[in-house]
Formats: structure tokens, C-alpha cells, sequence
């Protein structure tokens, strides 16, 4: 039973899909004016770990995330840059990508655009237009009434006789209500423009994220979701215009679901926020995160910290998210490490025996805590996404894994035939949580030497020797040898991973 909280109703809720074993969701995604920075990355990979979790589920999920590829800030870009909104924005589209990969997270089913969308969003300002829900100034610009349906600020939580209280005196004095919100702005010279019945112009922003999940996911879909600078405004006016459309005040998103606000020294970093560009307090663009840290770590770094939660991001929390990750990696290597030395025959007691009870065995305890804790893992999954309690299930079994290796290692683990299959039981587990939470899919990076080596050819025949050296201790089965050139090696900072094509090296 999946619980999520509900911003509409400010309460969990057990979800109920609107189709059986299937998930549709809308992400609002980047206005593509510069690179991503933190604040963006956050919310694409929680909705990333929410659609893992229920792919591996079995519901058959459509996922829809738009780019508002025409917008001030990207007219004003390309104004400075003296290029085109386009080049802007498919130069940015380019880095949000190549970000997002670094970060494990899976490409939408669709990413519309704003201006390949352009009569979606013209037929919907008309419908509102024609039901007397939106008005026409005589320049071109139509703006939507919120005056004109009921319920207004039910997201939000806002009234609009509150809202008129305190509205700023520099208010556009041609709007009707102070709260009103354009739909189409008419054309000023020098920037884009598409044709209307209105004259020429382009949309507004709230109208544009109405029209494209509309269009993908029909009149209801299951989940709406952002960071939690978009409920007011932006998600407001687009319940608001929506349903007007609609004539269904039921209708649009079931969902909606708000990531809280990443924060550097107590500075906003939300997709609105103008000075999450550059800061002198610290670095806020996904790509110089990247330059210094892997993409796994800063994934796990987001989700370390329940989705709905604010999250301090500092470079010292950063390297903590490294060691931590390092400490679930070696969990890693170390089931692939016992799996092949099981399985291979070494250390072996062979029980004569055809079913040899798994309780009877180390591993045997082994596979059931991983077991209990897998349940464990995909129970907090289920209480709103709490990646956060998830992953620390995922830590406890890394803790039990590193203390069957060690005894094994030591010899302290006399392990049976049978532990092999179950040492590769634990392994899939533990790669099943990794999957939702979407690591363990890249290389673990060799890190950036400060200096390079000035004899990078001696290095390399020195391990040569050295490797060549372990195999024939293998060969002979002097484990005791080959294990000590291992760690050996690892205490100087050489990792030796062995493979079906041999053993390779890397620095750790």
C-alpha cells in the first residue's frame, strides 16, 4: 500500500491509480536560459527514484517533462550573447542532459516544448477566451480572471480577498483583479513571436505546462510535481485554468507532490531564483558539482534527505555523501568478491549433503537479514518515497555484508557449496535497492591525481610484474600470497578487481 502526501489535501494519502498497474506523471522541468544547477537536479531525481520504484512494482509508467524553451530570461540571453532563443536553448538542453545522465537519471518518455507545442496552447487559450474566462486587451495581450472561477488558492492555500490586500501598488492596472495572469503576451519588437487569433505574441508561462501535460496524459493523470517555489504561482494558475477549461473542477493532476528547497548558506536554490546562477558563497551549477565530485555521490547526496525536507548543500556534506557511498560500493565488491571465490571452489567444505539447510550456515543468516531488510527498504519506499529511511536499510546490509567478508577473509567462515547461490541471493537484493535508488550504474571514477606520474610506462610494467606475480600464487592456490599482494596493493591505494579476462588495476 503506496502512501503520498497529497499538497492539495496536505495530508498522506493511499494512492489509487486512475488506470490499474499504471502511473502517468508530469514534471515541470527547466527553463533551458543557462546550465542546471542543484536546485534543478533535486526534483528530477526524486521523480527518477519514484519511477523506478514503480516500474519495479510492475506499473507501467508515462512519464511526461517539459522545457519552456521561449521565455524572457532566454530572449534576454540571446540578446547578450547576440545569438538566437533557439541557439540558447537547445545549447542548454544539451548541458541539462548530459547533467542529468551523470546523475543516473533515466530520459522521460516525452520532453515537449513550449514552442513545438505553440497550437495546443493557442486552441486552450481560446476555449478559456470563449468561456468567458480569460479577456483580450485591445494590444493583444489576453490574460486569465481568477475571479471567474471558485476555489481559487485551494493548492496553495491562499484567498484572493488576501491576495488583494496585499497587492503591490506597481500591479498592471489594465488587469482586472491584481491576481490575474497572462495567457498571451503580444509581441514586442526584437523577440519571438508565433500568430494567434490575438495577433502575434507568445504564451505566458503558467498556460504553456496546462497545454503540454494535457496533451501527453489527457484530462486526469496521477501525479503533478516540482519544487515547492512552483505551488503558487505556477501550479495554482495552472489548476486554475485547467479545469476552466475542462468545465471539471475534478479533473488535471490527482497528485501533486512538492520537493523542498535546496539551500547554501540559508540562500534559496529554487528554479526561480535568480542568484542560483553564480554565488560567492559557494557553487551552484550541476556541472561545476560534477567537476569535482562523482555523479553518483551528488545523487546520493539528494536523496540522503527525505524529498519533501529542505537541504542544506554545503561541499562538507558532499564529501560526506563520498564516504558514505564509498562504504556501499565496498558492500558491492564485496558480495561480487565472495560470490566468485565460492563458486570457484576455494575454502570449500563440501557437506556431501543435497540439501543442506541455508539456516545452518553464516551465509544462510546472511541471505535472511538481507531479506528482512529488503522488506524493510521497500516499506519506507512506500511511506512517500522516504529515500532517506531507505537507504538507511540499504547501509545496515553493506554493515552485515563487510562483516561476513572479513570473517570469510580471516578465515573465520568455513563456507559450504550451497553459500555460493546464496551469496549471489544477497548480491541480487542488494543491487535491487541499488537500482531504485539508481547508483552502481557507472564506473567507479579513478580519482583526479593532482600531479601526474612522470613515468606512467614503468607504473604499468611494475603492476604487470606485480599481477603476473599474483596469478601464479592463484595458480598454485597460495591464497595467503595472492591476498597479501591485494592488500597490500590496496593499503598504497591500488584497487585489483579480478575478471573472466584477468586482473585489472586501478587507483583507488
Amino acid at each position: 500500500m503506496i502512501k503520498v502526501y497529497n499538497t492539495m489535501s496536505r495530508t498522506k494519502e493511499i494512492f489509487k491509480p486512475l488506470k490499474k498497474n499504471e502511473v502517468s506523471i508530469y514534471c515541470c522541468g527547466v527553463t533551458p536560459y543557462n546550465s542546471p544547477h542543484i536546485g534543478n537536479a533535486r526534483p528530477f531525481v526524486t521523480w527518477d527514484v519514484i519511477r523506478r520504484f514503480f516500474k519495479k512494482l510492475g506499473y507501467t509508467v508515462r512519464y511526461v517533462q517539459n522545457f519552456t524553451d521561449v521565455d524572457d530570461k532566454i530572449i534576454k540571453a540571446a540578446n547578450e550573447q547576440g545569438v538566437t532563443w533557439k541557439d540558447v536553448a537547445e545549447k542548454n538542453i544539451a548541458i541539462y542532459f548530459k547533467s542529468m545522465d551523470a546523475l543516473n537519471v533515466r530520459r522521460a518518455d516525452f520532453y515537449p516544448k513550449v514552442s513545438e507545442t505553440m497550437d495546443d496552447i493557442i486552441a486552450m487559450i481560446q476555449t478559456l477566451v470563449d468561456k468567458g474566462f480569460a479577456y483580450v486587451l485591445d494590444n493583444g495581450d489576453v490574460f486569465y480572471s481568477v475571479e471567474k472561477i471558485s476555489g481559487y488558492g485551494k493548492l496553495s492555500g491562499r484567498k484572493l480577498s488576501d491576495m488583494m490586500a496585499g497587492a503591490r501598488v506597481e500591479v498592471d492596472t489594465r488587469k482586472r483583479h491584481p491576481m490575474d495572469f497572462a495567457l498571451w503576451k503580444a509581441a514586442k519588437p526584437g523577440e519571438p513571436f508565433w500568430e494567434s487569433p490575438w495577433g502575434k505574441g507568445r504564451p505566458g508561462w503558467h498556460i504553456e505546462c496546462s497545454a503540454m501535460s494535457l496533451k501527453f496524459l489527457g484530462e486526469k493523470f496521477d501525479f503533478h510535481g516540482g519544487g515547492s517555489d512552483l505551488i503558487f504561482p505556477h501550479h495554482e494558475n495552472e489548476i486554475a485554468q485547467s479545469q476552466a477549461a475542462l468545465g471539471d473542477e475534478n479533473s488535471f493532476a490527482q497528485y501533486w507532490l512538492h520537493n523542498g528547497f535546496i539551500t547554501i548558506g540559508n540562500e534559496k536554490a529554487s528554479k526561480s531564483d535568480k542568484k542560483m546562477v553564480r554565488s560567492t558563497k559557494g557553487f551552484f551549477t550541476v556541472e561545476e558539482i560534477l567537476a569535482k565530485y562523482p555523479g553518483e555521490v551528488v545523487r546520493l547526496f539528494l536523496l540522503q534527505t527525505h524529498y519533501r525536507n529542505p537541504l542544506e548543500f554545503s561541499e562538507a556534506r558532499i564529501i560526506e555523501a563520498q564516504e558514505f557511498f564509498g562504504k556501499l560500493a565496498k558492500a558491492y565488491w564485496q558480495l561480487d568478491t565472495l560470490a566468485r571465490k565460492i563458486h570457484a571452489g576455494e575454502f570449500i567444505k563440501d557437506t556431501g549433503e543435497k540439501n543442506f539447510a541455508i539456516t545452518v550456515s553464516r551465509a544462510g543468516g546472511l541471505v535472511e537479514e538481507a531479506e528482512r531488510l529488503l522488506a524493510n527498504f521497500y516499506a519506507a519506499m512506500e511511506d512517500d518515497f522516504n529515500t532517506a529511511l531507505a537507504i538507511t536499510h540499504m547501509f545496515e546490509l553493506a554493515k552485515e555484508i563487510g562483516g561476513y567478508h572479513n570473517d570469510f577473509a580471516e578465515g573465520k567462515i568455513l563456507p559450504v557449496t550451497i553459500d555460493g547461490d546464496i551469496i549471489l541471493r544477497v548480491r541480487d537484493i542488494y543491487l535491487e535497492m541499488a537500482e531504485i535508488l539508481g547508483i552502481f550504474e557507472q564506473p567507479v571514477p579513478v580519482e583526479k591525481q593532482e600531479e601526474k606520474s612522470e613515468a606512467p610506462e614503468l607504473v604499468d610494467a611494475l603492476m604487470k610484474i606485480i599481477l603476473s606475480l599474483r596469478q601464479d600464487a592463484r595458480a598454485a592456490k597460495n591464497w595467503t600470497i595472492a591476498d597479501k599482494i591485494r592488500n597490500e596493493l590496496k593499503a598504497a591505494g591500488i584497487v585489483v578487481e579480478d575478471t573472466p579476462q584477468g586482473a585489472v588495476w586501478k587507483r583507488q
